[in-house]
Parts: C-alpha cells; sequence; structure tokens
C-alpha cells in the first residue's frame, strides 16, 4: 500500500443529516468507517439563529435518531411537535383532517431545524475518523475495494463507499448510473411568520392552483411556511408588509393577520429517482438516490429510512462473513427501499398534479374524494401512518 493510501472499511461521502446518521450508525454497530466532507464541520447551533431550513420528523425517524443517542439531545433543546394536520383546497371547513389520537399515536411527528439535528448528530461523531475540506477528484471501483482520490493527494480505500454526497452526486455520475428527473415550474419560498392566532400545534397546508402552501408550527409559537409558487421571485421582492397580507390572504386567514416575517430565500423544485441504487463497492443514499416534492414533507424521512436499511444490510453481511461490497448484500438494501421510495415519488408527484389541475368537474370529484376518505377512518389512518411512519 502506498504511504498516501488510507484504508478503511467503508466510507461514507456527504456530511449532511443522512450522511451523518449513516456513519454514525455505522460505527455504532462495529464498522471502521470514515466520513469524508468537503465543507468545514457545521456550526454549532445557536438558540437565537433562525434556521429556515426545518424539516417534518417521523416517528420512525425520531426513533432511528433515539437509537444513535441524539433524539434526546435535539427534543431538550428545540422541537415542536404536532398532534393534527389539516389540507384543504378551496373549502377549509372541507378539511382532511389527520389527528394522532385516531391513531393512538402520541404525535403525527416534530419540526426540527437542520442546524439543530447536524449540530447533535456531528457532536456524536467525535470517535469516527473525519476527512473534512476534502474533495473527490476520482472514484475508482475495482474488483477488491474502491478508491476515492482527494484533491490534496491522499488515497481512501474502502470494501465500500456509500455516497450520501446530495442530489448532484459526483459519485453517481462517476458511477455511470443514470436517474429519471424533472423540475417543476415553481420555486418553494421559505420563511418563518408569526401569526395572529396560535399555531395550536396543527401542521396546515393548503392546495393552491400554483402549488401547495404549507404552515409547519415551531416550538417559539411561530410558524414555518414553504410556499410552492411560479411567482416566486415576485413574493421574494415584496416588502414584508406586503408578502404578509398576501400570504394571509392565500391562507384564507386561518390564522389571522401574519405579523411579521423573517427573511425570506426560494430554492428549485424537482423530483429525481436513481435507475439504481447500488452496484458493487458503491451505493446511494438519501437525495444522491432520490429527491422528492416537499408537499408531503418526507425528504429527509426517506433518506433516514435508507441508512437504517443499508447498515442492516451491512451488518448482516459483516454476519454472514461475507465481503460489505458485494453486489449480493447491498441488493438487500435497493429491494427494502427502492419500493417504498418509489412509492413516495409517484404519490408525492401525483397530488401535485391532481391538486394543480383546475377545472369544475375536476374540481368537485377531488373534492368528493377528499370528503370520502375523510369519512373513512381506516383509509384515512392508512394514509396518515404511511404519510407519518407512525
Amino acid at each position: 500500500m502506498a504511504a498516501t493510501e488510507i484504508a478503511h472499511e467503508a466510507v461514507v461521502v456527504g456530511g449532511g443529516i443522512v450522511g451523518a446518521a449513516l456513519a454514525l450508525a455505522l460505527h455504532r454497530a462495529g464498522v471502521d468507517v470514515a466520513l469524508l466532507e468537503r465543507g468545514a464541520p457545521p456550526q454549532a447551533w445557536r438558540a437565537q439563529d433562525d434556521d429556515l431550513r426545518v424539516y417534518a420528523i417521523s416517528s420512525a425517524s425520531a426513533r432511528l435518531l433515539d437509537e444513535l443517542g441524539v433524539w434526546t439531545e435535539i427534543a431538550g433543546r428545540r422541537v415542536s411537535a404536532y398532534r393534527t394536520m389539516r389540507v384543504w383546497d378551496e373549502h377549509p371547513a372541507s378539511a382532511l383532517q389527520f389527528d394522532a389520537a385516531e391513531l393512538d399515536v402520541p404525535e403525527l411527528g416534530h419540526i426540527v431545524e437542520n442546524s439543530l439535528m447536524l449540530d447533535a448528530l456531528w457532536q456524536k461523531l467525535a470517535p469516527v475518523p473525519r476527512y473534512l475540506n476534502a474533495s473527490v477528484q476520482a472514484l475508482e471501483l475495482r474488483d477488491d475495494v474502491a478508491s476515492l482520490v482527494l484533491d490534496d493527494g491522499r488515497t481512501i480505500v474502502a470494501k465500500l463507499v456509500l455516497a450520501a454526497d446530495g442530489a448532484e452526486s459526483q459519485l453517481r455520475l462517476w458511477a455511470g448510473i443514470e436517474c429519471t428527473r424533472w423540475s417543476y415550474p415553481q420555486q418553494a419560498v421559505v420563511c418563518h411568520v408569526r401569526t395572529e392566532r396560535p399555531h395550536g400545534g396543527i401542521a396546515s397546508q393548503r392546495f393552491l392552483p400554483e402549488g401547495p402552501l404549507a404552515f409547519l408550527p415551531l416550538a417559539d409559537g411561530r410558524s414555518s411556511i414553504v410556499w410552492s409558487a411560479t411567482n416566486a421571485d415576485e413574493l421574494l421582492a415584496l416588502g414584508d408588509d406586503e408578502f404578509c397580507n398576501r400570504l394571509a390572504a392565500a391562507a384564507q386567514f386561518q390564522f389571522g393577520a401574519i405579523l411579521g416575517t423573517t427573511r425570506r430565500v426560494a430554492y428549485p423544485l424537482r423530483l429525481l429517482h436513481a435507475s439504481r441504487y447500488v452496484q458493487p463497492r458503491l451505493a446511494l443514499v438519501g437525495d444522491a438516490a432520490h429527491v422528492v416534492h416537499p408537499l408531503a414533507g418526507q425528504g429527509v424521512n426517506m433518506g433516514l429510512a435508507d441508512a437504517a436499511a443499508l447498515v442492516e444490510a451491512i451488518v448482516a453481511a459483516r454476519k454472514r462473513g461475507a465481503d460489505i461490497g458485494a453486489l449480493r448484500g447491498l441488493q438487500r438494501y435497493e429491494r427494502a427501499r427502492k419500493a417504498d421510495n418509489l412509492e413516495m415519488l409517484a404519490m408525492t408527484d401525483g397530488l401535485h398534479r391532481a391538486f394543480g389541475h383546475r377545472s369544475a368537474a375536476w374540481d368537485r370529484l377531488r373534492n368528493a374524494g377528499m370528503d370520502t376518505v375523510n369519512r373513512l377512518t381506516p383509509l384515512k389512518n392508512l394514509l396518515a401512518r404511511r404519510a407519518t411512519g407512525s
């Protein structure tokens, strides 16, 4: 082995939430794993900061984070449980409503800041070898090992490379894995707002003709806004007062007046799905494998479920004495996750298209369908459990 080569059993490329959780889970399972991150470690979470990037963490994701020893730390700082979810398009009175009590669970999920989750995960990563500010220049997948050439001249070799490097994954590109992808005509405008009426721990979403508008309850009483809009640039350019007035009207004044807003940012909306998640010596995880429309808030939950299934497949291979980078063991992970992820992608894309289409006949049919689901408790609860991971 050359002096510049460093060997590990597995290497996770990408230190976001999914990559950090995956590296931590593998370390706790006894795997010699390293984490490679192209940037610096995340900044420490501060209660006074406004982190506009928040996630609706499902019960299943919370259980995984608890198993990793980080959920108590996260929940002890700042999270907001939501116990009810309301969805409507034209008439709030006919909203489709999901309740934790009907599912016999304490809550449907928790709204958590990205920076808080990252901080908690990275604090637990101290025993894991980490290569920071390290850019991968080349990937080679050989019969016995994979190698990553870094920009500083070092080479990391491992039995398995785990690509958690995001939607524009360079590792996926180098591996020649193709994707189905398309962009939506909207952008998501995000901010935090103060409302005249309290959110009451309710997650609300209205389907507008141009896209969904979500109000997610925050622990400090404010709401996180995700507004999918074709006129995002116009919404960003508005003064705060005019933006608040438009937002209140779009929500049909369900929260009364909007009393104030943070800065606003927008990001593009797209769908992406890799044709395959694995090949010998390489596995894709999280956004490197799939990107979903945010209307169901399931992106990070899908990624964490990927991480859990991938760890299970790797641990099973090690128990058999098998090579963890061999295709047979990795296909166990792909089988476990691909169908579920495709179902979620199809569901969110279908909902987006169903509510985006407007005609008198279609509106009547859609409203009748929502009313039927609302009255059929078993069906409604099944949909809620699928969406929340309860």
